[in-house]
């Protein structure tokens, strides 16, 4: 009796990628990683089917088979609503100005008009008398920095908030007398350019202590307060949002006083992964 012999040889051939490099302005995003499968298949003479055993027709140990799993997903991915995306037109400004973990950046605008809502002076010691716009924050980053301060204070850290909300107005006004006294290229180191300002959402308070003379300067950081404020701010929902070391990622140098509301969930993470928030979302993937 003759035996009829089949081979077959299958060989796949794997691609990978390599992450495209930005530009500092463009904010460098997160790196991307390929994995590699290999898979052979070859055709064998199996028995017929009356003469399997009722294991190797169910699978292992007579157990159904099972789907294959997902794969896991990246440890450097964080899931995260579709809403809190930030959405631009094709001009680059700001759609969606009411989200709270909005980015706005040198490459990201709001609206010259977009004023918040829900403006409100949240009830912290401030180191001037009055109502002035600066005082104010979006409603909930202004409870959340009544608590922060709350807490301070039950640690006997004194602090001061300096300057929240600005207009688009007033932006354009400091902005532009600091290009007259430090000229264009110094200015856009620690000034946003009108529209660009974080001050602007509403989220953004800055901070300093009778240590520091009330001044907002780096030198802030290195006080007992700054440094508190380091250690503590994301566990009542803030970021520093431009720290030091990531420079090129922001664009503006290091500000230990500037704070930026984002939510508990979002400022823990920034903080434990000392990231900043165009980092974050190099890491968010919509859910």
């Amino acid at each position: 009796m003759k035996l009829k012999i089949v081979a077959a040889f299958v060989s796949v051939s794997l691609l990978s990628g390599c992450s495209q490099q930005i530009k500092d302005i463009d904010w460098k995003l997160w790196e991307k990683f390929s994995g590699e499968e290999n898979n052979a298949n070859v055709s064998e003479e199996v028995p017929a089917e009356k003469d399997k055993s009722p294991d190797e027709t169910e699978g292992v140990q007579g157990e159904p088979e099972k789907e294959p799993e997902a794969p896991p997903m990246n440890e450097n991915e964080y899931a995260l609503d579709e809403e809190y995306f930030t959405v631009l037109n094709q001009e680059k400004v700001i759609e969606n100005t009411d989200n709270i973990l909005l980015v706005v950046n040198k490459n990201q605008a709001l609206p010259a008009d977009y004023v918040p809502a829900d403006l409100t002076i949240p009830n912290v010691a401030f180191p001037f008398e009055g109502d002035y716009e600066k005082k104010y924050l979006r409603e909930e980053a202004a409870r959340a920095l009544e608590d922060l301060f709350a807490a301070a204070t039950s640690e006997n850290v004194e602090l001061f908030a300096v300057s929240g909300y600005r207009s688009y107005e007033t932006q354009y006004g400091v902005y532009n007398s600091y290009v007259k006294k430090w000229g264009e290229e110094k200015t856009n180191t620690f000034s946003a350019i009108p529209g660009h300002s974080e001050h602007q959402t509403g989220l953004t308070m800055d901070i300093s202590s009778r240590s520091n003379a009330l001044d907002l300067t780096e030198e802030f950081g290195e006080t007992p307060e700054g440094q508190w404020v380091k250690q503590n701010a994301y566990k009542h929902g803030f970021i520093i949002r431009y720290p030091k070391g990531k420079e090129v990622v922001t664009g503006y140098q290091y500000e230990p006083w500037h704070l930026r509301y984002v939510g508990k969930e979002v400022a823990e993470y920034i903080h434990k992964h000392d990231i900043t928030l165009e980092e974050f979302f190099d890491r968010a993937i919509k859910q």
